[in-house]
């Protein structure tokens, strides 16, 4: 079926072959099969489809391990369709409706995710951080029925119903089978909201549009069908879900854990002997900074995403675990866009890589035509996986206005050099003009946080009547550091240029990250922080 789908979609003889390396063309017994064909027409693709497939191919096979324990694809899809069934019958789900999973790391996240898309509606992912007047202000504007929410997540008061005790839902589950939607659901992501209220980034998956970036992927990633993969970074962002969603195709069994914790990963990694990990790099960071590097004979792809990688901790991270570091570039908006390998890392620590298979990037100037290598622009994205636009009609970087060629604005300024990799320079909010001088943050952030003593930092803009801008930097010393701003304001002058520093530097405690790694600059120019 995996070679008829491949024909399907144009991909050929390339894509069989990748396939095939995967562990993805073993033959399939002829009932196996019918069954897998069956899931694919009831459901299309959706995490529905993944696990219905994954259960008719390898019923035996984990599918979860958690703190709960193991669940094989059989005993997963089992439990997806009877808690199907308990939300159509006792809650009146329906398609067109829309259902919010608020779950952590956990199988009932996964559950709840392949029983909502098995009935045909729409599938709202919360940041289990969310609270209070902004939690309501989503699940309002969002129109949300139903909110699936783990019982240990503050309560939110709202129009619709909140269902926690999955357990006692799977085991009541009563009445005939729920029909096959016509069809899939949407699936709605919400932004970081690191500089704003999270806006809702819907879109309806198709294997048309997964299936060029989907193999791209897998001829890149040495991944392998059966082969345990630890996912780190929340399963509501996209990063963990794309992750999700690749363990799910390649029958690999996923190891999920409600908080991430340094000190007990790499015994984990083991127990399980994951091969594969998912993480944001201040995941990679606090993995580090732990001590001593303990022996992971298993693990051979380590895929980084979500935020900024520093180029220091690429460089760091290998040197310690070996070249088996990927960096992942993309966002909510357009999807997942390039992929750098170790070779692509260890020749330029700060590049972003290439475009995957199926995905357009322009590196444009004002006018909207492509510049010259090295010539920094905005970064435009075009393919399958970008979005149409917001749910709530709002716009910005990435949102429903087209650009050049209909491609989208990933909101970041970048470049590309003459071998072809990318480069991220800064986003096109941060960029700041001082003194008539245009400066990028990120790279005075990527210079300090090279500096010997420097353990975490941001740098941003601020107002200044003198100059209309300048740059400020906070800054986390490492323990027993003795730092002082003047050494940073050297070293930027230094290597840089003199009107790249920043004229405050402020020594604090720690820097406000959200639960994907990245800063809030809302906090940090508010001043909501410690020092």
């Amino acid at each position: 079926m995996i070679t008829s789908l491949t024909r399907l979609c144009g991909l050929g003889v390339e894509a069989a072959e990748t396939f095939a390396r995967n562990g993805l063309l073993r033959p399939v017994p002829p009932a196996n099969l019918a069954r897998m064909i069956e899931a694919f027409r009831h459901f299309r693709v959706t995490p529905a489809t993944g696990v219905a497939m994954a259960a008719a191919r390898w019923p035996d096979r984990p599918a979860i391990h958690d703190e709960d324990g193991s669940l094989t694809c059989a005993e997963l899809d089992a439990r997806v369709a009877a808690l199907a069934s308990a939300l159509y019958h006792r809650f009146g789900v329906r398609p067109g409706q829309t259902v919010a999973i608020m779950w952590p790391n956990h199988r009932g996240f996964v559950e709840a995710l392949a029983a909502v898309s098995r009935l045909g509606a729409d599938l709202l992912l919360l940041n289990t951080g969310l609270a209070g007047p902004r939690l309501r202000e989503v699940l309002e504007r969002e129109d949300v029925r139903t909110l699936i929410a783990a019982p240990e997540l503050p309560t939110v008061d709202f129009a619709g119903t909140r269902v926690s005790d999955l357990d006692e839902l799977v085991a009541t589950a009563a009445g005939p089978e729920p029909p096959a939607p016509r069809r899939p659901g949407r699936l709605v992501l919400l932004t970081s909201g690191t500089t704003g209220a999270p806006k809702g980034a819907p879109r309806r998956l198709s294997l048309t549009a997964l299936a060029e970036p989907f193999t791209s992927m897998l001829a890149t990633v040495p991944l392998r069908s059966g082969e345990p993969i630890f996912i780190a970074p929340p399963l509501f962002h996209g990063l963990g879900l794309l992750w999700y969603g690749v363990a799910l195709v390649l029958g690999c069994p996923v190891v999920l854990r409600r908080r991430f914790d340094p000190e007990t990963v790499p015994r984990v990694l083991r127990r399980h002997r994951a091969t594969a990990m998912a993480a944001v790099p201040v995941m990679l960071k606090r993995l580090l900074a732990r001590g001593g590097v303990p022996s992971l004979p298993d693990l051979r792809v380590v895929v980084s995403g979500g935020s900024a990688l520093p180029p220091d901790l690429a460089t760091a991270f290998m040197d310690a675990y070996g070249d088996v570091l990927y960096n992942l570039y993309g966002s909510t908006e357009v999807g997942w866009v390039t992929l750098a390998t170790p070779a692509d890392l260890r020749a330029a620590p700060d590049t972003i890589g290439r475009p995957v298979r199926g995905t357009t990037v322009l590196i444009a100037g004002p006018d909207g035509r492509e510049l010259p290598p090295y010539e920094v622009g905005r970064v435009l994205v075009g393919g399958g996986l970008t979005f149409s636009g917001y749910s709530g009609g709002e716009t910005g970087a990435g949102g429903a206005a087209g650009e050049a060629g209909g491609l989208l604005s990933t909101g970041d300024l970048g470049h590309r050099e003459g071998r072809g990799l990318l480069f991220i320079d800064g986003r096109e909010d941060d960029m700041i003009v001082s003194g008539g001088e245009n400066v990028f943050p990120q790279e005075v952030e990527n210079l300090l946080g090279r500096q010997p003593g420097v353990a975490d930092v941001a740098v941003l803009g601020v107002p200044d009547e003198e100059y209309g801008q300048r740059l400020a930097a906070y800054v986390v010393r490492m323990p027993g550091a003795r730092l002082s701003a003047d050494e940073l304001k050297q070293a930027v002058k230094y290597e840089l240029a003199g009107f790249k520093v920043p004229r405050d530097i402020e020594f604090v405690t720690t820097l406000p990250r959200n639960q994907t790694g990245k800063v809030d600059r809302r906090k940090l120019a508010g001043g909501t922080m410690s020092s």
